[in-house]
């Protein structure tokens, strides 16, 4: 069994390979109609920087910042893996199941497609919700305050994003994006 430490260590390379294969699977889009304004773009790169930072930089492990609010144990190690590693899993096949319709910035294609399947049935953004179930997995392995208010952190940048990403698809599917949003979540399924 991994200790904690060296499950923090694991979930690291295994953001890495995730990065290369996103960057990778970039190649394959169509081009932009419709764009956000790099200025915009800011508003949620700068606090996903920020909570990226404050998880993975030491440099912020001062006063409360470092206390560890997470035992270590081989339960917690393992845990935190399968969360990193699940949810990278499901942000991947949330994106091949966007296909070309995908872009980094908050875009619509040419020829864009409101896309139903998949996990786009029940979640209208699980390539976040993938990303929040892998943040999550490592903010438990590394275990201090600062993992806990970067992913408050990362949770508002990705919040932002989903919400002017719904404002551009309504602007361009109207009713059948409202159907979609009554059938579906933001970043959970919805019940009931």
């Amino acid at each position: 069994m991994p200790s904690t430490a060296d499950a923090f260590q694991i979930s690291s390379k295994i953001w890495f390979v995730w990065a290369i294969v996103w960057l990778l699977m970039a190649a394959w889009s169509k081009p932009s109609k419709r764009r956000e304004f790099p200025w915009q773009r800011l508003e949620h790169v700068i606090p996903l920087m920020i909570g990226f930072l404050l998880i993975y930089n030491h440099r912020f492990a001062w006063n409360f910042l470092a206390d560890r609010i997470v035992p270590q144990n081989s339960i917690v190690a393992i845990t935190g893996l399968l969360l990193t590693a699940g949810g990278l899993v499901f942000a991947v096949w949330a994106r091949i199941v966007l296909g070309a319709n995908w872009s980094g910035t908050v875009t619509i294609k040419s020829g864009h497609n409101l896309i139903r399947r998949g996990p786009y049935r029940w979640i209208r953004h699980p390539i976040y919700t993938g990303l929040l179930i892998s943040l999550v997995g490592t903010l438990t392995l590394q275990g201090e305050v600062r993992a806990f208010l970067g992913f408050a952190f990362a949770l508002f940048a990705l919040y932002r994003k989903a919400k002017r990403e719904e404002q551009f698809l309504s602007d361009e599917f109207g009713e059948g994006f409202a159907e979609h949003t009554k059938q579906t979540g933001m970043f959970l399924p919805r019940f009931g």
